[in-house]
């Protein structure tokens, strides 16, 4: 097995992976749909692995990400170097791919963004992804950085801890009176089991989890509505579709008029925070990375869980 990764064909796997397709890849490389696919297979034969998945869209193996994560790290090495050397344009930017889950990006994040300097030069693209999944796109190399409730880093990347968001189980006042006051004087975790509940998607577990911590039996029932944004979340939750886990920051001003209902004053539920990005000497990635850091600290809970 060969050891040399030529970028030729490096770049080449990457444009694969982004276009979805060979023929895709090579109208953006300006070859033979026959030149990517023979550039693929020669790649795949010095590495000795399988690197990419043939499906519509084409999508990398295990292997494959590795060697997709190396062309993006060398991709923003090489913009930083020409730009170093003064070989960009006057009007070139910088473009930064993270992902972060709804409710930071809601509530926290993107205040993060506005005090990075604008001399940098950066555009984001973000990647909404829940927490516990935006590991996945770093792994996959689609994304530098990703906000994420896993302390474990991925390969090649540094870990650093934000805090914590805190979650307040609520519902509206109307949603109260005909769900959950039908029986005066029974505890809220032995009928909040039967009222409909509001989950951001079908991988939400947050309100399942509160119930099993409430109840220490199942969780949630199964009259679920799912509504996958953040202020559309909110809003169902106010509007009495159901009762749910709201962020801190969303939940207070409704709190504060009336409009919704802490249905668990002695009670909250936290998810931790961290900042995960390559291990990359990059200026612009450092400087996102302090700001996210920053609103972090200011946004979330960071004081030593109890």
């Amino acid at each position: 097995m060969m050891t040399e990764l030529p970028l030729d064909q490096v770049r080449t796997l990457l444009a694969v992976v982004d276009e979805g397709t060979f023929d895709a890849a090579a109208r953006v490389l300006h070859v033979t749909p026959s030149a990517v696919s023979q550039r693929v297979k020669a790649l795949e034969q010095r590495t000795g692995r399988v690197l990419l998945t043939r499906a519509k869209p084409v999508r990398p193996t295990e292997s494959g990400e590795v060697i997709v994560r190396f062309a993006r790290q060398l991709a923003r090495l090489e913009r930083e170097a020409r730009a170093d050397l003064g070989m960009t344009g006057s009007g070139e930017t910088t473009r930064l791919s993270i992902a972060v889950n709804a409710d930071s990006l809601a509530t926290w994040f993107l205040p993060a963004l506005f005090q990075v300097p604008e001399n940098l030069r950066i555009c984001f693209e973000l990647r909404r992804e829940d927490e516990a999944h935006t590991a996945t796109l770093l792994r996959e190399g689609r994304v530098m950085a990703a906000v994420t409730s896993s302390p474990e880093p991925v390969a090649g990347c540094s870990v650093r801890e934000l805090g914590r968001m805190r979650y307040l189980a609520v519902a509206s006042p109307g949603f109260v009176d005909r769900w959950l006051d039908r029986r005066p004087g029974v505890p809220l975790r032995e009928v909040i089991g039967d009222a409909p509940v509001v989950a951001f998607d079908r991988r939400d577990d947050l309100q399942d989890r509160f119930l099993r911590e409430l109840r220490t039996a199942e969780g949630a029932g199964a009259r679920r509505h799912f509504v996958p944004t953040s202020e559309g979340y909110l809003d169902a939750v106010a509007a009495g579709m159901g009762w749910g886990l709201v962020p801190e920051p969303q939940a207070g001003p409704l709190l504060r008029t009336g409009r919704l209902v802490n249905l668990a004053a002695d009670r909250l539920s936290e998810v931790p925070l961290y900042w995960q990005q390559w291990k990359l000497d990059s200026a612009a990635l450092a400087a996102v990375a302090d700001a996210v850091v920053t609103a972090a600290g200011n946004a979330l809970d960071t004081a030593p869980p109890a």
